[in-house]
């Protein structure tokens, strides 16, 4: 038994030429928050303090679509969710329809540890943000200049995400296509420890030009982020496809009631959801790792205490 990690940036319509100034920072961005999840491991930090402080990292960086980089709503604000469970004791939190809150991660964790509840959205949300004396600040600050451009481009494609594998008529030739940063901007963390203790965090901004109160899978427990004895796992993609498969939790069933292994069970929970639906990542109580998608490309990165490390967004390749 070791310790394991595991993250994603999101999965999708990735092309190979993804570009580089949209590429580049977030590569940078997986390699140096898994360098700061394998420190705190390293440091003795329990699985639920690793994967809240990695997904933090992760909101605080604007090229993911979680935090700072969460894309607008169809009447161009955020409306960010998240959600934690604790392996051990299958506690969990989650929170919807934030405007003001910096870090997503850090009020799912309170709903977990403060409330009597396991779920809290929109106004009652940001009133115990504001109750417990979270970081906030005003909406604003969530809207970046790219994510304006990308919620015109999906309005004037009449969408409510671009799509590389689909053609954007109604954007002008002589405009740059901005990457839609919808699943692609997912944000999540996986964890055991030295205790062979497990824990999972997910965080997003959802769907570009979505409707204004859509939750996705992200912050529901069982579809975007689950976590028991056996293994803690994090998904990414369509919301609504991930939901109604209960991605997160049947890796863990597969595991419980099947005797599969981590990456047999996780490969078969993604592969049981339709084509370019999305991906995972998951780490089991022993140290394996798995990071399966059926989508163009994956952000990910993961390490194990024998080390091993990876880093990749496409099948098959490192970077």
């Amino acid at each position: 038994m070791g310790w394991a990690i595991a993250l994603h940036g999101g999965g999708g319509a990735i092309p190979l030429d993804y570009p580089a100034e949209h590429l580049q920072p977030r590569v940078e961005s997986l390699h140096h928050s898994l360098r700061i999840g394998v420190e705190a491991l390293k440091a003795g930090n329990s699985a639920l303090d690793v994967v809240e402080l990695v997904v933090r990292e992760l909101e605080n960086n604007p090229h993911f679509n979680a935090g700072r980089g969460s894309v607008l709503t169809c009447n161009g604000n955020v409306e960010m969710e998240a959600s934690i469970m604790d392996g051990t004791t299958k506690k969990c939190g989650a929170v919807s329809g934030l405007k003001t809150v910096v870090n997503p991660i850090s009020l799912a964790r309170l709903v977990m540890e403060k409330t009597p509840h396991i779920y809290l959205g929109f106004d009652g949300a940001e009133a115990f943000a504001r109750e417990q004396g979270v970081e906030t600040v005003d909406s604003s600050y969530f809207v970046t200049q790219e994510n304006i451009e990308r919620l015109k481009q999906a309005k004037e494609a009449n969408r409510t995400q671009l799509d590389y594998t689909e053609p954007t008529p109604k954007v002008p030739s002589s405009e740059k296509l901005i990457p839609h940063g919808d699943s692609q901007g997912t944000v999540g963390c996986v964890a055991v420890d030295n205790e062979g203790n497990l824990a999972s965090a997910t965080s997003t901004g959802g769907l570009v030009n979505k409707m204004v109160g859509r939750i996705g899978d992200s912050p529901i427990i069982g579809a975007g982020t689950y976590a028991n004895n056996l293994c803690a796992v994090s998904a990414t993609g369509k919301g609504e496809a991930i939901i109604r498969g209960t991605v997160a939790r049947d890796v863990a069933a597969l595991m419980e009631f099947k005797g599969l292994s981590l990456k047999d069970a996780a490969a078969y929970a993604v592969e049981s959801t339709p084509k370019d639906t999305g991906g995972l990542v998951a780490v089991s109580a022993t140290g394996e790792v798995a990071m399966p998608f059926n989508t163009l490309g994956m952000f990910r990165a993961c390490a194990t205490e024998d080390g091993y490390s990876e880093v990749g967004i496409w099948p098959s390749v490192k970077n």
